[in-house]
């Protein structure tokens, strides 16, 4: 089932298109990452699913009927642009934000200590905001985002600020969220951590959306078909690869044996998803 639809929606601010007749189903309990460059719309989708933009055109569902304020009391959102009371303590003011949320006072309190000791921050709790690096913020405002259980998680850029092994810390957290039933709206033009995180995939450039699916099912579907073979040359002592078309392997291999080579491994290339997204939108800028 999805727990959003998104079902031909348009945006126009003045004479500027930033969304184009998009839609897209984003299923339950799976990781989506919506991609696309700078100034692609995505910004304008995420917002408009929040009930912060309203469509100049189309209709967003959520769990079957049209979304509304109650249901984005559900929602978890980590915006790119991050806003914080930078005079306020952290703990006041996680405990302030979680409230927002609905939470009750024992139980907001409860959770955000557990958060805060999984994360090893307790001792931030009586400090000031603008007394935290970047980093620190940065895991801050994540916890507040997610502390409520909320059954869908929007994630604009959630790595951005952070060293590998705190961002390594928030790839863990946001697929042990995936694990308990969460669904996750990673926003991020960080193409590794789409290739290791999300289920599927939507590609937005200039304000349409370019192509959607399942990630592995939209790398093999970009592929160029072909394989890499893996071989000793006769006398060497390192291995050595080369790259051919599927319907050359036969032909190669006999070639390579012919030769004296000893053959390691046959493996199809797939590309990664970086090579894709700038393939198919320098295809788009054409």
């Amino acid at each position: 089932m999805a727990i959003i639809e998104i079902q031909n929606v348009s945006k126009k601010f003045g004479p500027k298109t930033a969304l184009s007749d998009v839609s897209l189903s984003i299923p339950e309990g799976r990781i989506f990452g919506l991609l696309g460059p700078n100034g692609a719309g995505k910004t304008t989708l995420i917002r408009i699913i929040n009930r912060i933009t309203i469509p100049t055109g189309g209709t967003v569902l959520f769990q079957g009927r049209p979304i509304t304020d109650a249901d984005v009391a559900k929602i978890g959102y980590l915006p790119e642009e991050r806003g914080l009371y930078r005079k306020m303590k952290v703990g006041d003011q996680a405990m302030y934000l979680a409230q927002l949320k609905g939470m009750r006072r024992a139980d907001a309190q409860r959770e955000l200590r557990a958060w805060f000791e999984r994360f090893g921050i307790l001792d931030w709790w009586g400090k000031k905001v603008e007394e935290l690096s970047k980093g620190m913020a940065q895991k801050f405002q994540f916890i507040t985002t997610v502390v409520h259980k909320p059954s869908l998680m929007i994630l604009d850029e959630p790595f951005s600020g952070f060293d590998p092994v705190n961002a390594e810390l928030i790839r863990q957290e946001i697929l042990r969220l995936k694990a308990e039933g969460a669904t996750v709206i990673l926003s991020t033009h960080n193409m590794e951590s789409v290739e290791e995180l999300c289920d599927e995939i939507a590609l937005i450039n200039k304000s349409r959306l370019v192509v959607t699916g399942g990630t592995d099912e939209i790398r093999r579907r970009h592929g160029e078909d072909n394989t890499e073979i893996e071989f000793t040359a006769e006398g060497a002592l390192e291995r050595s690869r080369c790259v051919v078309p599927r319907t050359e392997v036969n032909a190669k291999l006999s070639e390579l044996i012919a030769a004296g080579a000893s053959i390691h491994r046959l493996e199809e290339v797939i590309p990664r998803m970086n090579d894709i997204f700038i393939k198919l939108v320098t295809e788009e800028g054409n």
